[in-house]
């Protein structure tokens, strides 16, 4: 399956050089975005499976509309001058792989596929953090939680465990949303009463 390219370049002439570049490696179907492009309206219109951006000069401003949508889409540059620190720029805001334009055809394809690899890679990485993260936060819910029951309710940590999960499996519903709203509901009710001893006088 071919990959959807959107390739952006405002000089015409080095544009259609680098579309029949990728045309005949024989494996990309090109789109190539308008003069007046809005990067993210054109990506989400598009949703390319990878964008390809090609300028003469380093623009910085460009970075910020890179920035917007290298989470979702793998971004490959070529640039017309070598500029390390502006390359180290590109790669922070989501370039998966700088170059200097003007490479051979038979370049052009790993160019892609390793971006689109690594991109990939970048990916599982950050679902998996993302994955480790809400497994500390429900773990340190679930902790409150039974601390709540504990001290309200006199249980020992095993019984306060316990009642979570038959609670969850009385509702049918997931242990950490259960305790989430066990928390929420026990906060409420408690900064309640804090209001209501307040007026008190």
């Amino acid at each position: 399956m071919p990959l959807k390219i959107l390739l952006i370049d405002i000089d015409a002439d080095r544009a259609r050089a680098l579309e029949e570049k990728l045309s005949e490696s024989g494996f990309a179907e090109i789109l190539r975005a308008p003069d007046d492009l809005d990067l993210a309206e054109t990506v989400e219109r598009t949703k390319p499976d990878l964008v390809i951006i090609d300028m003469a000069l380093p623009d910085r401003d460009a970075l910020e509309d890179i920035r917007a949508v290298s989470a979702a889409h793998p971004i490959v540059m070529f640039a017309g001058s070598d500029d390390p620190a502006f390359a180290e720029e590109a790669i922070a805001a989501g370039v998966c792989s700088y170059n200097l334009s003007g490479v051979a055809l038979q370049d052009v394809k790993p160019i892609m596929a390793s971006a689109v690899a690594l991109f990939r890679r970048y990916r599982r990485v950050e679902e998996e953090l993302t994955a480790a993260k809400a497994m500390l936060e429900e773990r340190r819910l679930i902790e409150r939680a039974k601390a709540i029951l504990m001290q309200g309710r006199k249980m020992t940590e095993p019984e306060a465990y316990r009642w979570l999960q038959k609670k969850a499996m009385n509702e049918n519903r997931k242990l950490a949303q259960v305790v989430q709203e066990f928390i929420e509901r026990h906060d409420a009710d408690a900064d309640a009463a804090t209001r209501a001893g307040r007026k008190q006088p």
